[in-house]
């Protein structure tokens, strides 16, 4: 029997499946047309933008740095061009097995190795870091021919910086260093972060670092197209980077490098400041460093010799070394007894060799000066009188002087890393000890601070610019070593505006008092010998400060003591007397009287700079010696003495 099959339930059951089939269909259309919507109206900005970064590529192009040049405009700080060979670590899949490869074509010494290391400690993983710089011609053709074989390998040319005069006026200038990862953050963070794109280097002392923003200019950009596998195809866009600015100091290289051939060996610092405006014409620090070392990353041998040495060669004397100034200070504790009325010019006072103190005896000179007025102690540097002077005025009123003329204070000088040093007060001394009997100022405390020793410690640089401020009357201008900045796209020289001088408020009477007793020490004092036959009128003081201190009962003998354990050596002066051009403060550690060694360093100075007269082979000998006085022979013409040696 045949079965016959509902015809209309079978047409009903397929229009239905047609009918859920179609719906599916269309929702999946509407979803597919709602997607092009989504993605090509809605997100088209934002895809297009994509589209076109992974097509192209942002390259930032990093500016050449700025020129560093002294006053008279010798280059001391410039660029040249090198290739490296870089590696990217995260782009290697082994990395010592790389190296090792490598040195089997180019010559990698263990040097390089850990120079490479250190900088991976200090770097981002993603980085190109070099292992071998300066390569030469030779060694890039060789390299670039078995470029196929180091993925993560390659050559590139960068651009750097180096430091013609060598280790002269290096605490000056500074120099610059690979960008750390505490620098790197710091840079993040701040508004500037855009433009060290692609930048590795930045300033590290001195000026490079205090006018870092100045001397790096404005970062450039290229959009590259590029390939699938992300090499460059062309370039569709350039903004090309504005470099640097040229920096130009007020400092005088060659004044500056003879100055640190009479240091020879020894240990010290000379800061000598125009005082009609500021300029720091010299800032000497001895032993020097040679800059060009950090410049691709010092090695660990050169690094620890510096680090170590007991000689502290990265220590800016000049700026952080602070020292008992000695006798340098009577000048101003006389000046500060005239200005508060404590002490009559034409006073006379009874120097026996000793003064006594609260059952305490300080030594003065050996048989004494018998009697002495205040011109006679500057001039014989007595110490008695200004033992008892300190007494009288007392340490508040000695601190509150002091201070403006910028003991113990910091000065603003235009680069990093100056430190304050101690100018002594009962306050002072409440903030820095804990114990309770420390805390307390005891007046014995207060008799050595007149002749520059107890707590006082100063920099050469506080020194220099209480002279300065004392030379030209009592006005006191902030010392700086940028005289002007050069901007390398126009040209266009502008003059670093400096904050005008403050006016102290000094009798012209007092000032004139202690300027005449100054003469007299460079006339008929301790510095006779040193200014004999100088065409000028100068007018200084030396100095001896304790590097230890030494029992009232023991007798100083330079002998019997470490070398680092002898007196220090030092000078403050300014010439011409009259009308002051230079004022100077120097100091020869451990070196003893300041007339045999300090003062000789100050008089060729001020022959220098106001004679152009510059010291013969013999006399420089003799000074770096501690065995000349007065210029030995017939002095050189500055302008004939070559920069660089021949």
């Amino acid at each position: 029997m045949t079965e016959l099959r509902n015809t209309e339930a079978d047409a009903s059951r397929f229009r239905t499946r047609v009918f859920v089939v179609a719906l599916v269909v269309l929702m999946a259309l509407c979803l597919v047309v709602a997607r092009l919507v989504y993605l090509q109206v809605v997100r088209h900005d934002d895809l297009a933008e994509q589209a076109e970064s992974n097509r192209t590529a942002v390259v930032p192009i990093v500016p050449n740095r700025g020129l560093i040049m002294d006053r008279n405009g010798v280059v001391l700080a410039t660029n040249y061009s090198a290739y490296t060979l870089e590696i990217t670590p995260s782009k290697v899949e082994s990395l010592d097995d790389t190296i090792d490869a490598l040195s089997k074509v180019l010559d990698i010494h263990p040097r390089d190795r850990r120079r490479f290391k250190r900088l991976m400690d200090e770097s981002r993983n993603f980085e190109s870091l070099p292992i071998r710089t300066r390569l030469s011609d030779e060694e890039v053709a060789r390299f670039t021919a078995q470029r196929y074989r180091f993925p993560g390998v390659d050559i590139k040319a960068r651009l750097f910086r180096n430091y013609p005069m060598g280790e002269v006026a290096s605490h000056a200038i500074g120099y610059i260093g690979r960008i750390n990862q505490r620098e790197k953050e710091r840079i993040d963070e701040s508004e500037d972060a855009a433009n060290y794109r692609g930048t590795d280097h930045i300033g590290k002392l001195g000026v490079e670092q205090g006018f870092e923003s100045t001397l790096h200019g404005q970062t450039g950009v290229e959009r590259m197209e590029t390939s699938a596998g992300g090499h460059a195809v062309r370039r569709l866009a350039s903004h090309p980077a504005t470099p640097g600015n040229t920096v130009m100091l007020s400092i005088d290289i060659k004044l500056q490098k003879m100055i640190e051939e009479m240091f020879g060996e020894r240990r010290g610092a000379l800061v000598a400041i125009d005082p009609r405006n500021g300029e720091v014409v010299a800032l000497v620090s001895k032993p020097t460093f040679d800059p060009n070392l950090f410049v691709e990353g010092i090695d660990s041998e050169n690094w620890q010799a510096l680090n170590e040495s007991i000689d502290k060669p990265l220590l800016n004397r000049a700026l952080r070394g602070t020292y008992p100034p000695g006798s340098t200070y009577k000048p101003f504790m006389a000046l500060g007894a005239l200005q508060l009325n404590k002490r009559s010019p034409t006073q006379v006072y009874n120097d026996p060799g000793f003064y006594t103190y609260g059952g305490h005896t300080f030594r003065s000179h050996e048989g004494g000066l018998g009697g002495v007025d205040m011109h006679r102690a500057i001039q014989f540097s007595s110490n008695t009188y200004f033992y008892s002077l300190a007494v009288d005025m007392g340490v508040d009123a000695i601190h509150d002087f002091m201070k403006p003329l910028g003991f113990g204070q910091a000065t603003g000088i235009d680069i990093n890393g100056e430190v304050r040093g101690v100018l002594p007060s009962t306050e002072w001394k409440r903030n820095t000890y804990k114990r309770p009997e420390m805390r307390r100022w005891y007046s014995g405390e207060t008799v050595s601070l007149g002749i520059g020793q107890g707590y006082n410690n100063f920099t050469m640089l506080q020194l220099a610019l209480a002279e300065a401020t004392l030379a030209n009357g009592g006005t006191r201008y902030r010392p700086h070593l940028i005289k002007a900045i050069k901007d390398t796209v126009t040209g266009q020289v502008t003059e670093v505006q400096q904050p005008p001088g403050q006016d102290l408020g000094f009798s012209p009477r007092n000032v004139e008092i202690v300027r005449n007793a100054l003469v007299a020490v460079n006339k008929g004092g301790t510095g006779t010998r040193v200014f004999a036959g100088a065409p000028y009128t100068s007018a200084g003081k030396t100095g001896t400060a304790q590097a230890v201190s030494l029992g009232q009962n023991v007798k100083y003998n330079a002998k019997a003591l470490e070398d680092h354990q002898r007196d220090h050596s030092l000078f403050a002066a300014f010439a011409p007397a009259e009308n002051p051009r230079l004022a100077l403060a120097v100091i020869v550690e451990n070196a003893g009287f300041g007339a045999a060694h300090a003062a000789p360093i100050a008089r060729r100075v001020f022959d220098y700079w106001l004679q152009g007269d510059y010291p013969n082979e013999q006399d420089m000998a003799a000074v770096r010696k501690g065995q000349a006085a007065a210029p030995i022979g017939t002095p050189l013409r500055a302008a004939d003495v070559p920069l660089i040696d021949p």
